[in-house]
């Protein structure tokens, strides 16, 4: 095992005895059905993304050992994948999205919705506008992404974490991060 590696499967041990257990299951659950639905295979394995803490503080959205993985078949990479959660009216939901190897945007779903109004963002039809997004590509709700009446919070917020989310992107590939 080289070094890179040794480095990575530490890390990834040491961020799940020190900061909890990592996904949570249902949530890793729903992931895996979307990765395996993506790229027709369910060979593959999650590689955490590394981030220094000098850099994490420069990106709008934070890097953890628990949000940013490589998606590796063997030693090649399909993709990546990003989850979090975002901000509702009242609680917060779960979203992925998946990037091919070169961090455009191929997939992205609302895994969990937690309320009763405002889960139409979790549409194909909408959630189709964010695919085809790259680092360089600035999303809004104002000017490129359309609104959906009664889900104008949880439209705005899933617009602005991925705003972030390709922003950070953006980031680290300058920095040939990733």
């Amino acid at each position: 095992m080289n070094f890179r590696k040794r480095t990575t499967v530490v890390l990834a041990i040491f961020s799940l005895v020190f900061f909890g257990f990592g996904i949570p299951k249902n949530v890793q659950k729903k992931m895996d059905k979307e990765v395996e639905k993506v790229f027709d295979t369910t060979n593959y394995s999650f590689v955490p993304v590394t981030v220094s803490k000098t850099v994490n503080e420069q990106l709008p959205t934070k890097i953890t050992a628990d949000n940013f993985f490589h998606i590796k078949q063997g030693n090649t990479l399909l993709g990546y994948a990003f989850v979090d959660q975002a901000p509702s009216k009242t609680a917060q939901f779960d979203y992925l999205v998946i990037f091919n190897p070169n961090l455009k945007i191929i997939h992205s779903k609302v895994l969990i919705y937690r309320e009763e109004y405002g889960g139409e963002i979790g549409s194909k039809r909408w959630l189709e506008q964010f695919t085809g997004k790259t680092g360089k590509d600035r999303v809004s709700h104002e000017t490129n992404i359309d609104g959906i009446s009664g889900a104008t919070i949880s439209v705005r917020s899933m617009t602005t974490s991925l705003d972030n989310l390709l922003q950070t992107v953006g980031i680290l590939q300058e920095k040939k991060m990733l």
